[in-house]
C-alpha cells in the first residue's frame, strides 16, 4: 500500500487492517492517514472479501493524530483542502459494502477514536482507555465522532468527553454501548477473528443489506456533521484563540484568549 506504518492482509475472506507505529503507540501521520485511503480503496475494489477486522500492533491500537503534526502541513495544501481530503477517508469507510470490526487496545485517541466509531463493530481489551482530547490542543473534533457519539450516548455524555477531554475506561465504553464486548487483554485478537469469521460465513448479501440499512439509519447525520466540521475546524486554525495558544505554549506562558 505505499507504507508499513497501516498494512494490510487476507486470511481468507476477512481483511486485516493492522496500524503498525508501534513505537508512536500508532499516533496517525500524514503517510498513514494516505495509507488508510488506499487500503479502503483496495477493500472497496475487493469483491471476495465479506469482512475486516481493524488491529495494531503494540500497546495501543492508537494515540490519535501525531501531536507534532497538529496544525502543520507537509505540503502546500490550505487548511479546508487537507481537512477534507481527510475526511474522504471516512466517507469512504461509510460506504463500503464490507463491515469493519475493530480490536481496540491501550489508548484509542481523537480521530483514532473518531474513526473507530465510524466503524461497525468495536470490541476491547480490558485495558483499553478512550480520549477526546481535541480541545486541550485547540482544536475540535472532525472526523464525525460528534455525531457518532452523540447517537450512542447522547448529548451530555457526548459533551463531558469532548469538552473535559477526560479518559474513559473499557467499562463505561461499554455500559455506554460505544464497544459491544471487552475481553482480557489475550482474548482479544482470537475475539476478533471469531467474529469475523462468523460474519463471512453468512449470506454475503443479507450482511450487506443489514449494514445498507443501518448506513441509511445512522450515517447522514454523520456525514452532515463531518462537512459541517470542516468548515468549523478550518475557522479554528485561523483563530486568534489558536494563534494565541500556539504562541504562548512557544513562549512559555499562559495563553490570554478572548473574552469571547
Amino acid at each position: 500500500m505505499g507504507t508499513n506504518l497501516i498494512t494490510l492482509e487476507y486470511a481468507g475472506p476477512v481483511a486485516i487492517i493492522t496500524n503498525n507505529r508501534p513505537e508512536k503507540h500508532n499516533a496517525a501521520n500524514d503517510e498513514m492517514d494516505e495509507g488508510l485511503r488506499a487500503i479502503l480503496e483496495e477493500l472497496a475494489r475487493n469483491p471476495d472479501v465479506r469482512v475486516a477486522i481493524w488491529r495494531a500492533n503494540g500497546k495501543s491500537w492508537s494515540s490519535g493524530r501525531d501531536v507534532g503534526q497538529i496544525g502543520i502541513r507537509t505540503e502546500d495544501i490550505d487548511n479546508l483542502s487537507f481537512i477534507e481530503r481527510g475526511q474522504g477517508a471516512m466517507k469512504l469507510l461509510l460506504n463500503l459494502q464490507i463491515p469493519i470490526l475493530c480490536a481496540l487496545k491501550g489508548w484509542v485517541i481523537g480521530g483514532s477514536f473518531e474513526r473507530s466509531l465510524c466503524c461497525d463493530l468495536r470490541i476491547a481489551s480490558e485495558d483499553t482507555r478512550f480520549m477526546l482530547p481535541e480541545v486541550k490542543h485547540g482544536v475540535i473534533t472532525d472526523t464525525g465522532g460528534m455525531a457518532r457519539l452523540f447517537q450512542m450516548v447522547g448529548h451530555g455524555v457526548t459533551m463531558d468527553l469532548i469538552l473535559t477531554g477526560r479518559t474513559l475506561e473499557a467499562e463505561e465504553a461499554l455500559r455506554h454501548g460505544i464497544v459491544s464486548r471487552v475481553v482480557p487483554a489475550d482474548a482479544l485478537e482470537e475475539t476478533a477473528l471469531e467474529m469475523a469469521k462468523g460474519i463471512a460465513a453468512s449470506p454475503a448479501f443479507t450482511v450487506k443489506m443489514a449494514r445498507r440499512n443501518m448506513g441509511l439509519l445512522a450515517n447522514q447525520l454523520v456525514v452532515d456533521s463531518i462537512d459541517e466540521e470542516a468548515t468549523t475546524q478550518t475557522l479554528v486554525f485561523g483563530s486568534a484563540d489558536y494563534a494565541e495558544m500556539k504562541a504562548a505554549k512557544s513562549e512559555g506562558r499562559e495563553p490570554k484568549y478572548r473574552r469571547r
